[in-house]
């Protein structure tokens, strides 16, 4: 294999860790700013829907603005959907606890989907990096090891370059990796606690629904058909 094409390979390698690294550093801030406007937003509805008189007040406020408020309208809906629909097809024949129930899982599971975009990307980078950092050094070596049979010697001047290469080809593979598993770890355990907070706040409603007999009065403004579940708004800050 001629010089010019292990070179290339090298330099392959440094450009797609540049390209990794370019990519790792956009979800890291982008999940970051998900995160942060999720649980700004959660915290001001849920000061909001706690301060509420009743339930039937509450109802007005869920506007698909953050996960608890989607979660609560979707639980709204599905009190909603009992009183107009019970027991007129299979989507609706549970009855208003088991309806509830599940339109409130459902919806939990599309937020944690919703959150949990991009992690595959960032996990693939941690995982894969260094595995590309040490190709480049691989050809790097083979490049030192082929400049140094066509020249006779093995002195500095011959073997730096496509050492120092092969080096450098390392170093980023794991300057690339180390930002993208730790921004994982992270991110994964905020997915976490974020999930466990969805499901206190259904259990909590699930409470309080159960307290006004799976009955809340639609608020003004509010459609009257019945319509399968569905997010009431797309997910803020998702990223595929």
């Amino acid at each position: 294999m001629s010089t010019n094409y292990l070179e290339l390979i090298v330099q392959g390698a440094l450009y797609a860790l540049v390209l990794f690294s370019v990519v790792t550093w956009v979800l890291i801030v982008a999940k970051g700013v998900q995160h942060w406007r999720l649980s700004k937003r959660d915290k001001a509805f849920g000061k909001a829907f706690w301060s509420a008189s009743s339930l039937d007040a509450a109802a007005s406020l869920a506007s698909g603005a953050s996960p608890k408020a989607r979660l609560a309208e979707v639980g709204f809906e599905a009190l909603y959907v009992g009183d107009a629909d019970a027991g007129s097809d299979l989507e609706h024949s549970w009855d208003r606890q088991e309806l509830l129930e599940r339109y409130l899982r459902q919806q939990i599971q599309k937020e944690y989907q919703s959150q949990e975009s991009g992690l595959a990307v960032l996990a693939s980078i941690g995982s894969t990096a260094p595995f590309v950092g040490l190709f480049g050094t691989v050809f790097g070596i083979i490049h030192a090891l082929g400049a140094i049979g066509q020249s006779g010697s093995a002195s500095i001047d011959v073997v730096a370059g496509p050492i120092g290469e092969a080096l450098v080809a390392t170093g980023v593979g794991i300057a690339v990796a180390v930002p993208a598993v730790l921004a994982y770890n992270f991110y994964v355990r905020r997915l976490k606690v974020s999930a466990a907070e969805l499901d206190n706040y259904a259990t909590d409603f699930v409470n309080l629904a159960q307290k006004n007999g799976f009955r809340v009065a639609k608020p003004a403004g509010k459609g009257t058909g019945a319509s399968p579940i569905r997010p009431a708004a797309a997910p803020a800050g998702a990223y595929a």
